[in-house]
Parts: structure tokens; C-alpha cells; sequence
């Protein structure tokens, strides 16, 4: 059987999909054995109309846009360290930066032509939300893509580029509105079941158990006649033939 298929929309600049992920690894983990899934990472910008090199301190931000105030937003950031120290995460509460992160997708997708998806998304999550470097400077963003695995000068030469991946991130963005997702993490397991949300990590198991049991075909017994033969825990029945 075909593994369970799960898309992942998500962005790079978004706390709860860096904490949502977590927790769905460790569904995926606790059903090691039980159930086989492959996941596959999409774009979605949380911030599309800022302008590339606009980057601002994340609290400011958080404050300007919410309308509270900005010690209301730093123990929101207190908070969200919190959780993601629950799930085994590193996370920079104070001095974070928030800007565009097109090229950032642009690049997801380059990695994941060349199969490094998995490395490059937990790269640059843990670049944006635990590193002391800005992930948003040019120069960071090749040292980290590198890292990852990615060859150098095809990251320069995606960078460099505004048309590389434009139209993949689109798409990927445009079948989210078409699913009818506002926000991210979104999950979508088997193209049947939609998961909003960084959800506890039970939620994903038993959606995932369940989307997985669906995907196996029932078994139909058909009943023949009443006096066919077949063999059970004791061996097999065996008519004595007549004696001569």
C-alpha cells in the first residue's frame, strides 16, 4: 500500500508552524510501524506584500499589527518559548526579525528538486526562530540553504533570479485559498481530512491512524457453499476413503 500523503502549507516566519510541526513528528513517531507517511512541505506566505528588505524587529511589529502593546507581545513571544521548549525547541524570544520570505520559499522549492525538503525547512526554522543571525540578510540565507546541503551556486543563482520558483510558490499558494486555508500550519492528510492549526500532537495521531485504516480496503468475506473445505489451527481435515 502507497504511503499516507500529507501537505504541509506552512511558512517559515510563522511560531505556531515551527511548534505544529514538532507535534506532528512526534505523532508520525509514535506511530512508527502503524502507519507510513510522506510528507510534502508548501508554500504560504504569511507577509506577501512586504517588500522584499523591509525587515523589522518581531515584537514592534507584533504590537503595531495586533493594536497592543509591546509588552503584551513580548510575553506573547514569552509564550510561545515556553511551548516550544515543550516540544524539545530552541527559540530566541527577544531580538527576532520578521521580513519576506518569498526567496526563502523560492529556495524550499529548489530543495525540494533536489530532495533536501525536509533538511532545508528545519534548517531555516531553526535560522529564523533560535539562531542569533537574522535570516532575512542575503549572505545568512546562502549559509544557511548551504548547510542544508544545497549547492551554492544554484542558491545564488535562484536569489539572483526573480522569475526561479515564482510560479511554485504561487501555485502552492493559490490551491491553499482553493482549499479555503487562512491560516498555517495547515495540514491536509490524504486529501481528505484538513488540520488547522498547531494541534496537539494526540490530534494528529488519531487523524493519522484514522486516514490510514480508511486507506487500507475492507476485507469482504464471501460465503460459498456450506461444505467447502479448509484447513484450521489443527491441520487438516482429511475424508477417510472407503475400504475395497
Amino acid at each position: 500500500m502507497t504511503k499516507l500523503r500529507v501537505d504541509i502549507w506552512s511558512d517559515i516566519a510563522c511560531p505556531w508552524c515551527y511548534v505544529g510541526k514538532a507535534r506532528f513528528d512526534k505523532a508520525v513517531q509514535q506511530l512508527d510501524g502503524k502507519v507510513e507517511v510522506e510528507v510534502r512541505h508548501r508554500s504560504f506566505e504569511l507577509d506577501p506584500h512586504r517588500e522584499p528588505g523591509d525587515v523589522d524587529a518581531v515584537v514592534p511589529m507584533i504590537a503595531k499589527k495586533y493594536g497592543i502593546s509591546p509588552a503584551q507581545a513580548q510575553a506573547n513571544e514569552y509564550k510561545l518559548g515556553d511551548l516550544a521548549k515543550a516540544e524539545g525547541l530552541a527559540y530566541r524570544t527577544e531580538g527576532r526579525d520578521h521580513g519576506n520570505t518569498f526567496d526563502l520559499h523560492r529556495l524550499l522549492h529548489l530543495a525540494s528538486e533536489r530532495g533536501l525538503e525536509a533538511e532545508a525547512w528545519k534548517a531555516f526554522y531553526i535560522a529564523n526562530f533560535a539562531d542569533e543571525a537574522s535570516v532575512f540578510e542575503r549572505e545568512r540565507v546562502i549559509e544557511v540553504a548551504v548547510a542544508a546541503g544545497l549547492d551554492k551556486d544554484e542558491v545564488v543563482a535562484v536569489l539572483d533570479d526573480p522569475a526561479a520558483y515564482r510560479e511554485a510558490v504561487r501555485a502552492d499558494e493559490a490551491e491553499a485559498a482553493a482549499l479555503g486555508a487562512t491560516g498555517v500550519p495547515f495540514f491536509v492528510i490524504d486529501e481528505k481530512y484538513g488540520v488547522s492549526g498547531a494541534q496537539p500532537t494526540e490530534l494528529f495521531a488519531e487523524i493519522l491512524e484514522k486516514a490510514w485504516g480508511e486507506k487500507k480496503p475492507a476485507l469482504t468475506t464471501i460465503n460459498g457453499a456450506d461444505d467447502a473445505e479448509a484447513c484450521g489451527p489443527d491441520g487438516c481435515a482429511i475424508e477417510t476413503p472407503p475400504q475395497a
